[in-house]
């Protein structure tokens, strides 16, 4: 394996990780500018409101996106597993060609 090859996997793998995970991170900031404001408006500071919503959220994101992102992550093991073949050398540069 070259570096070439080694920088397109890595990158890969941290663009598919990123896609995974973007919609949670949205949803858990747009429910957080929601109670944000919503304690601002009503002058309530309970923290406990907020994670608590928070991890409601993102955990029915989670469940709600779960076939979307097992897909995801198949595709991704079935693009690399097809890859090793043309990234590992034959068997005769291991032996020394004898």
């Amino acid at each position: 394996m070259d570096a070439q090859s080694a920088i397109d996997l890595c990158r890969g793998m941290i663009w598919t990780g990123l896609m995974l995970v973007i919609p949670i991170l949205i949803a858990g900031t747009i429910i957080g500018l929601l109670i944000g404001l919503f304690q601002a408006l009503t002058q309530i500071q309970e923290q406990t409101i907020a994670i608590v919503l928070k991890i409601i959220v993102m955990i029915l994101v989670v469940v709600y996106t779960m076939p979307w992102m097992t897909e995801i992550l198949i595709e991704r093991a079935q693009d690399t597993f097809k890859t090793i073949p043309g990234v590992i050398p034959p068997d005769d540069q291991w032996t020394g060609g004898t």
